[in-house]
């Protein structure tokens, strides 16, 4: 019996290599994630006070370097235990090819 995920690849012919060149492009660490990271590390993000009239934006979430991997997407098949993080690159790199086929997006619970 096959997983839900491993249903869901088939369903939506999605080839697991594409999947795996996709997170790697999304999760691929541009500059102006460095960028935040240095700042981040050297707390220069509480030196500038902000002005009366505007409000303190959240900085944005940087992408984490990390993507899918061979061994987590053959594990997402068989049905074994994922870490939250893994889940959450998965599900990622599955949206942006639904999104590319003119599908709509699905949440992690559609997946596993």
């Amino acid at each position: 019996m096959a997983t839900k995920f491993a249903e869901f690849l088939e369903a939506n012919k999605i080839d697991p290599r594409r999947l795996l060149a996709v997170s790697h492009r999304l999760e691929q660490l541009k500059p102006e994630d460095r960028r935040l990271k240095l700042k981040k590390r050297q707390g220069g993000a509480e030196s500038a006070p902000a002005a009366e009239g505007e409000e303190k934006k959240a900085p944005p979430k940087p992408r984490s370097g990390r993507p899918v991997t061979p061994q987590l997407l053959n594990a997402a098949k068989e049905g074994k235990k994922l870490s939250g993080p893994g889940k959450t690159r998965l599900l990622r790199a599955v949206n942006r090819i639904l999104e590319q086929k003119k599908k709509d997006a699905v949440d992690l619970r559609a997946l596993f």
